[in-house]
C-alpha cells in the first residue's frame, strides 16, 4: 500500500511540474504514465490478496 501511495504522490508532483513549468510538458506525460502504473499495481495487488483461503 505504501508503494502505491508513493507512486501516486510522484505522479501528482510530476504532473504539476509538467503543467506549471514551460517546456516540461513531457513530465506531465510521465506523471500520467506513473499514475496508470500505480492503478495497475493496485489492481493486481487487490486481485492477489482476494484469493486467500479462510482458516479452519
Amino acid at each position: 500500500m505504501t508503494f502505491f501511495l508513493i507512486l501516486v504522490i510522484a505522479a501528482i508532483v510530476l504532473g504539476f511540474i509538467g503543467v506549471l513549468v514551460e517546456g516540461l510538458f513531457y513530465l506531465l506525460i510521465i506523471g500520467i504514465a506513473v499514475f496508470v502504473a500505480a492503478l495497475v499495481y493496485f489492481g493486481l495487488h487487490l486481485r492477489r490478496s482476494g484469493r486467500r483461503r479462510p482458516l479452519r
